[in-house]
């Protein structure tokens, strides 16, 4: 490459105003300077500043008025480091800090984070929400402001937590629901993602999150919105008052590599491309599968390749799998071929090891994924593997805008200044996006339609008044209205909640027997478990009879190491796949159905002084202590819990135990003395100095590598 002559091509680029065509050529300048280990002279520096990529400016190197620049543009984002913002991160931030609503597009590689960050840092607002689409997002973001902000505000990511004076809440829809009514004042509500506002997007959990935009909406001061890949925000009453902005802003190049048509939809022939580009790139990869049935098969071609890694720590982690979970598990054997798998399903702990071992040098190469990793983890991959082009809920193609998403997960600031994509399915056609965000009829059973008179149409509002009648007529208008005030409903389908109240009203004889689901025996806990998860047919992911029977052998969960709980499951054909996707049906699905059938029936069948909170309650952590369950979304493992509690440090049977309290108690034994306990292997050690990372304020962490 000619140094000179792409920067004269770059600078006519500029002079015919054709930026976006400019920076991406100037990323590839940038790429082949870094592979080179060639300095920036004044003039690559100058074209940096002229497209806007300030934090790229070599500032040994720089001009007095590129470092100018490059000093302006520092922002305060409550690191130790003042970061310098590029030029749309630094417009954004303005507008944000001028009070202003904004909802905006931008790529992946934005760097949006840093925006958040500041805005905290420069405006300190009492109290944030940021409403994320995803558990994992919610410990990347948790672990990102712990760092930064939690010596000034309580970090707040469960339900159940008493509130603070100044608080920054972080959590998927579902938990932001149980903060309406305890948030007084709101300074500034943010939903990432909020794409999944629409039904198109994410039918089944868009209904909450547009109740959670309409109710935490309402005692918001002022609102952001963050999307990629959106190109027009079609009018809508949950955007109104809201600025929309597309930034077509990439800090990274995607470099395409499409093998679809030559491999002609041969397994066979993928399957060998597959392990090729493997072989070939040797750096970080994330591969799409798509669907859970594609991560079994590619786990089963990896773990018969030849690509097995000779890593120490990748063997300590394989056989901790083996100990913890199960030795014939596919991951298990497939970390020694240097994969690990990311989905919706695993420990939240597990989850973040593999991203953790993921960053390492000499740790996982390849991680292969749902769209788990793909909804804002942020990683240094290199490499994008595109290996089908499906949704991870069925056989649906991906549409444009999702798999714009996922090739947006290649490349990272400062580590990659290209992203490769590797095509071996075929794409789909591409298309501007135009986000339509319909009101969902499920929810309006919950809303008052005097209080979103203005959101509502006439039809909308005669449908509520309807079902206010009707519920009013089983409950009581004074209860309902009390029950609607509360915001006390866990389920979003208001149509549920009405059958589940008629089927009360008209057979309460079949509701006999519900208080012992409180019952230490579980063989009474049969046909009541039958009767709840009838309700709401399909969706359990088993037979009712599995469903049933899992939930018996799960109250063990704390007692039991999960390979035995394994063993005691294997009469109902349930593997360790299978044990993840149901204890997850278990603490989120069935402890909303159970949490709402407790409500009904404290009202309608009150002669039968049930209360089943105490089952609820367990269930909703999976039959372990409150704050062993809540550690695992902090990082740390149940099984490390237990080797806790054994030892006499915490006892976390105590019913007085907050996570906050625990949180700081840990700090306070800190890492030499739990290192010590017995049983702690070289692998726990290794969890455990990530999860203390992640509780530490102010560790001392780099803030470029947080772009």
């Amino acid at each position: 490459m000619d140094i000179f002559e792409t920067c004269h091509t770059i600078n006519n680029l500029l002079i015919d105003n054709k930026e976006s065509i400019a920076r991406d050529e100037l990323i590839k300048l940038l790429d082949y300077h870094q592979q080179n280990d060639i300095q920036y002279s004044e003039l690559v520096n100058h074209l940096i500043k002229e497209t806007g990529l300030y934090p790229y400016i070599d500032y040994d190197n720089a001009s007095w008025q590129d470092r100018f620049v490059y000093e302006v543009f520092k922002v305060d984002t409550g690191d130790t480091e003042l970061p310098t913002l590029h030029r749309e991160q630094s417009s954004l931030l303005s507008k944000l800090i001028e009070g202003r609503n904004i909802a905006v597009s931008a790529p992946t590689s934005f760097g949006k984070s840093f925006v958040i960050d500041a805005y905290i840092s420069i405006k300190k607002p009492s109290n944030v929400v940021i409403i994320v689409p995803t558990i994992a997002l919610t410990d990347e973001t948790r672990r990102r402001l712990y760092k930064k902000f939690a010596h000034e505000y309580k970090i707040i990511t469960t339900t159940e937590v008493e509130l603070a004076d100044k608080n920054i809440f972080i959590f998927p829809q579902e938990r932001a629901i149980n903060y309406v009514g305890k948030i007084e004042q709101l300074d500034i509500l943010i939903i990432d993602e909020f794409y999944k506002a629409s039904s198109k997007f994410d039918a089944d959990r868009s209904p909450t999150l547009i109740k959670a935009i309409l109710k935490l909406g309402k005692v918001a001061k002022q609102r952001y919105f963050l999307a990629p890949n959106i190109s027009h925000l079609e009018e809508n009453p949950f955007t109104i008052g809201m600025e929309f902005f597309s930034l077509d802003f990439n800090t990274v190049f995607l470099e395409k590599h499409d093998f679809h048509e030559e491999l002609k939809n041969d397994e066979e022939l993928k399957s060998l491309k597959l392990l090729d580009i493997l072989k070939e790139t040797q750096t970080k990869s994330l591969i799409y599968a798509g669907t859970y049935s594609n991560i079994e098969s590619l786990s089963t071609l990896l773990i018969g390749s030849k690509l097995e890694q000779e890593r120490e720590l990748l063997n300590r982690f394989s056989s901790w799998l083996s100990k913890n979970y199960s030795f014939n598990w596919s991951l298990t054997k497939l970390v020694n071929r240097g994969t690990g798998i990311h989905n919706g399903r695993l420990h939240r702990s597990l989850s973040q090891i593999q991203v953790k071992l993921f960053e390492e040098p000499e740790g996982l190469n390849n991680i292969i994924s749902t769209s788990s990793i793909i909804e804002g983890v942020n990683t240094s991959a290199e490499n994008v593997i595109i290996w089908a082009n499906r949704s991870g809920k069925g056989r649906a193609r991906l549409n444009d805008f999702t798999y714009k998403n996922i090739m947006g997960r290649s490349g990272r600031m400062f580590k990659h200044f290209i992203g490769k994509i590797y095509i071996l399915d075929v794409p789909p056609k591409e298309e501007r996006t135009q986000l339509d965000i319909p009101f969902p009829e499920e929810i309006l059973g919950d809303l008052d339609e005097k209080k979103f008179a203005k959101e509502l149409t006439s039809e909308q509002v005669a449908k509520i008044i309807m079902y206010k009648e009707e519920m009013a007529s089983i409950l009581g208008e004074e209860e309902f209205e009390r029950l609607q005030a509360q915001n006390i409903f866990q389920i979003s389908d208001a149509e549920l909640i009405k059958k589940i109240a008629y089927d009360m009203k008209n057979d309460p004889n079949s509701w006999n027997g519900l208080g012992f689901l409180n019952s230490m025996n579980t063989h009474n806990w049969d046909r009541m478990l039958f009767k709840i998860i009838r309700l709401q047919p399909g969706g359990w992911e088993a037979s009712y009879t599995q469903f049933v029977e899992f939930v018996k052998i799960l109250k063990y969960n704390w007692f039991k190491s999960i390979p035995k709980l394994l063993k005691e499951l294997e009469p109902y054909e349930i593997g360790i796949d299978d044990f993840f996707k149901l204890e997850r049906k278990v603490t989120f699905k069935l402890t909303s159905l159970l949490s709402d059938v407790n409500i009904l029936q404290k009202e309608i069948l009150k002669e039968k002084n049930y209360d089943i909170s105490r089952f609820v309650s367990l269930a909703s952590n999976a039959f372990l202590p409150t704050v062993v369950y809540q550690l695992e979304e902090f990082g740390l493992p149940r099984m490390i819990s237990r080797k806790i509690h054994n030892e006499g440090l915490i006892d976390f049977h105590s019913k007085e135990l907050k996570l906050h309290n625990v949180l700081a108690n840990l700090n306070e034994i800190g890492f030499k003395r739990i290192s010590k306990i017995r049983g702690i292997d070289d692998f726990d050690k290794y969890i455990l100095e990530y999860f203390f990372a992640g509780i530490t304020v102010h560790s001392n962490n780099d803030a470029q590598q947080s772009m």
